[in-house]
Parts: C-alpha cells; sequence; structure tokens
C-alpha cells in the first residue's frame, strides 16, 4: 500500500517538477510586476495571467502525457487540455493533471491496437490524423464534459479550504503533511496536491501560504539542531552538515533518516509545522510560486512585498518550536547515540518481521550467492545512477557525493548520473537509493543491482561500494 500511494503521489509531482522552472518564472513576474508587486508595471504584468492560464497548464499536461506515452502523449495532452482551459474560467491545473495522462494513455492504447495494421509507406499519415482526430475529439469532450466537473471539484477544494481556514484550524494539515514527508511523499504532497492549490489562490490574491506549507524547513532545521545539542555519536557529528544542506541547499530527504531513527520525533515535526502554519496564517505569510527546492535562498526571493516578516517568522517560530519539543525526546527516547546503528536496526526488525535476511546476515541472491558476489558478477561498471523520489534533490547531492569518492580512488571514468526512482535508465548497471525506496527502484530497473543507503550525506555503502570497484580494477 505504501509502495503504491508512492507511485502515485510520484506520479502527479512528476506533472510538476519537470516544469518547477516555469512555475518560478511566473512567480517572479508576480511577484515583481502585478500592481502589489515590487515594481508595479502594467504591461509586463500582462504576462501573468495568460501564463497560468495556457502556458503552466499546457506544460503540465504536456508532461502528464509524455510520462504515460512518450512525446506524442504529451502533443495529443496538450491538445485534449485546451478544451477544459476554454471551458473554465480559472486555471485548470487540476484538469491538466486528468487530461493530459489520460490523453497520453489512449492514444498509447490506439497506437497499441493498430501496430502492424498499416500498410508500409502511410505510418506517417495514420500518426498524424490519428493523432489530430483522437485529439480534437477529446478537446470537445474536454469542453463539454470535463471542464464542468473539474470546476466542480475546484469548488470543493476550495470550500474545503475556506472551512479550516475560517475555522482556524490549517495548522492541523500538519498532522498529515509531516508524516508523509518522512515516507518520502514530500514531492507528492507538495506539488502534486498543496501546489495547484496555491496557484487558484494566487490567481486570486497574487500570493499563497499553500507553497509554505510542506516547503518550509522549519521543522527538520529544528531537529537537526537539537541533535547538534544533545544528539550523541555520529548522528550528533553529521548533523551540523546537514542543516546546512537542509536550510541552504533545500534537500529536505537529508533529515528523514533523524526522524526515521527516533519516530517520536515526528511529534517535534507536526508541532513545528503547525506552529509555522498558525504564524504564516496570522500573520500573512506566503510566496508567489512554488519553492523548489524547499531552500530560504528560494523562498525568499519568492516572497511578495509585506509578506517577509510573516515568512521569515513562520519559519523562525517553527524551527524553535520543533527544537523545544524535540530536546526532551531525544533525551529520554534518544539512548542510541549511534546513527548507522540505529537505522540498521531499524532495517533489521523490518526485514526480521517479514521473513528476509537482516543486515548482519548476508544477502542472497536467487542462486544463494552473497550481495559481495553479486556486485563482482557485473562486469566492467560504466554507469551508476543514483535515484530518489523526484531525481532533483538528494539524489543529485549523493551522485556528487559518490562520484567525487570515485575520483579519489581512480574510477573517474565510471558515469554517475541522477534520476527518479520511477525513471532509472536501462543502461544502470548500480542504483544506489535510499533504503525506503527500494521496492520502486526494483521494479523502475529489475536489472539493476541496487545499494541501498539510509544517509545521503554520509553512508558507509558509499565507501564500501567504492572499495568493491576498486578491486576489480
Amino acid at each position: 500500500m505504501k509502495e503504491r500511494i508512492q507511485v502515485f503521489g510520484r506520479f502527479l509531482s512528476g506533472m510538476i517538477m519537470p516544469n518547477i522552472g516555469a512555475f518560478i518564472a511566473w512567480g517572479l513576474i508576480t511577484a515583481f510586476f502585478i500592481p502589489t508587486g515590487w515594481v508595479p508595471n502594467e504591461k509586463f504584468g500582462a504576462l501573468v495571467g495568460p501564463m497560468s492560464t495556457y502556458l503552466l497548464t499546457i506544460l503540465i499536461a504536456f508532461t502528464g502525457g509524455k510520462m504515460v506515452a512518450g512525446h506524442r502523449g504529451g502533443v495529443i495532452g496538450a491538445i485534449a487540455t485546451m478544451g477544459v482551459i476554454v471551458g473554465a474560467d480559472v486555471p485548470m491545473f487540476l484538469g491538466a493533471m486528468i487530461m493530459g495522462p489520460l490523453s497520453g494513455w489512449i492514444i498509447k492504447k490506439f497506437d497499441k491496437l493498430f501496430e502492424g495494421k498499416v500498410k508500409a509507406g502511410f505510418e506517417m499519415l495514420v500518426n498524424n490524423f490519428s493523432l489530430g482526430i483522437i485529439g480534437a475529439i477529446l478537446a470537445l469532450i474536454g469542453l463539454i464534459g470535463v471542464s464542468p466537473i473539474v470546476q466542480g471539484l475546484n469548488t470543493v477544494m476550495e470550500a474545503g479550504v475556506d472551512f479550516f481556514v475560517s475555522h482556524g484550524i490549517l495548522p492541523l494539515a500538519s498532522i498529515f503533511i509531516e508524516p508523509a514527508k518522512v515516507l518520502f511523499l514530500n514531492n507528492a504532497v507538495n506539488h502534486g496536491i498543496l501546489s495547484p492549490m496555491g496557484m487558484e489562490q494566487v490567481k486570486e490574491v497574487g500570493k499563497s501560504i499553500f507553497f509554505l506549507l510542506e516547503a518550509n524547513p522549519g521543522p527538520g532545521l529544528g531537529i537537526l539542531l537539537a541533535y547538534c545539542l544533545v544528539g550523541k555519536g555520529d548522528a550528533k557529528n553529521s548533523a551540523p552538515g546537514a542543516i546546512i544542506i537542509h536550510f541552504f541547499g533545500g534537500i529536505h530527504e537529508i533529515y528523514f533518516p533523524y526522524i526515521l531513527m527516533n519516530p517520536t520525533l515526528l511529534l517535534a515535526a507536526i508541532a513545528g509545522g503547525a506552529s509555522g502554519i498558525f504564524t504564516l496564517n496570522l500573520l500573512g505569510g506566503a510566496l508567489t510560486s512554488p519553492a523548489s527546492p524547499g531552500s530560504i535562498l528560494a523562498i525568499l526571493p519568492l516572497t511578495p512585498i509585506g509578506s517577509h516578516v510573516g515568512v521569515i517568522l513562520g519559519i523562525l517560530i517553527s524551527t524553535a518550536v520543533s527544537f523545544i519539543v524535540a530536546l526532551p525526546l531525544l533525551k529520554i527516547f534518544g539512548k542510541e547515540g549511534n546513527l548507522e546503528t540505529s537505522k540498521n536496526t531499524v532495517k533489521d526488525m523490518k526485514l526480521a518481521s517479514k521473513g528476509m535476511a537482516t543486515s548482519t546476515t548476508p544477502a542472497k541472491a536467487a542462486d544463494g550467492s552473497s550481495e559481495a558476489a553479486i556486485t563482482k558478477e557485473l562486469g566492467v561498471v560504466e554507469n551508476i545512477v543514483f535515484a530518489c523520489d523526484a531525481g532533483m534533490g538528494s539524489s543529485a547531492m549523493g551522485a556528487t557525493v559518490l562520484r567525487k569518492k570515485l575520483a579519489a580512488a581512480g574510477l573517474g571514468h565510471i558515469n554517475v548520473i541522477h534520476s527518479s526512482v520511477s525513471s532509472i535508465p536501462e543502461n544502470a548497471q548500480i542504483v544506489v537509493t535510499h533504503a525506503e525506496l527500494k521496492e520502486r527502484a526494483s521494479h523502475s530497473n529489475p536489472d539493476a543491482k541496487l545499494v541501498l543507503i539510509h544517509n545521503f550525506l554520509s553512508a558507509p555503502e558509499y565507501d564500501k561500494l567504492v572499495e568493491e570497484l576498486t578491486k576489480r580494477k
């Protein structure tokens, strides 16, 4: 169930993440040139509406269709979504997230149905006209059928949001957001759910608090600061480096293992998130577009005039609250002083409950060989892929760390790239990923050999992998 939720959430966020640059461009134009912006300009501000109504919506639809059926799926997804756009008077981000993948799926099924049945020389004719005819039909269906449904869903979501806001209970959203983040659903929650809602709000008032519900670095920062003060062993030693990567680099995944090794810290994360939302809501803290990555360096430029005090205090108060709550939790429940030992203990308990080998028992392959033996059977290693949920944050950082270690060992010729765990390249021989993403990585590329880690910053598996590859030079 957890894997299915992750896959679905990843699919939703996968339509947003590749287009974050466009969202930021739109957010900057909004922040600078709308009537209440930094430098109000009527001519430049005229870009805001069309960009949100057409550009961003069609980009989402194209990406969703492409994820299902390649470039052809992207084109028909964009065509079909125009019907949804024209049939509504609000940005149809939700409509794009429906019509894009749906249209891609339909054209994919059509192509499979007629595969091998088209006479030689007529392939291009059939491909172009089938795309045009089916796309036109889907656009009409979107206009008269899907658009009213999506508008109804938008109305329901707005009513739900208004209920939370009017009753002053929006901070309760942290009860769901913070645990979801630790389960590596952070991108799905932020870009699949909150960002589309935020875009709708920006259209009305020029800014939205929804862009900060998940992206607020405060809860994670408070927990890492608590580790710096009362943590022990490797956890305490690695926390300062994690703070820099988390707060300035915006890679929130770096603090997830610190919570996983002491799950009671979820209470600190929830308390910090709720207090941050309360402060943001009270003082009008908001952004003009999604901040990705969730770095303070990305958040501040997207903060509109009049919201800086609310945003900064929201982050600071959420940091302070999570820090204060985490301190006694660490003192009472944080008796284990070794970060890797704690994480392996948790892993062993999970594996033992499933009847699988633990970290103290050599893992066996299907033929009974050990994990080390599997690595030796790879042949000449040329391609290593570091995979994370979105393929942009922690995987990029991990790939950089691993690339440096390989270069120092004289293995700089090995190609190390980063990617989404759902889109691991076929030529990947070794895939390095977080243990929580094991099942998804296995499904994405079953032929690659997996190296599972628990700490993106200082995983001992990096050195083990480099040592093994060095022996095989």
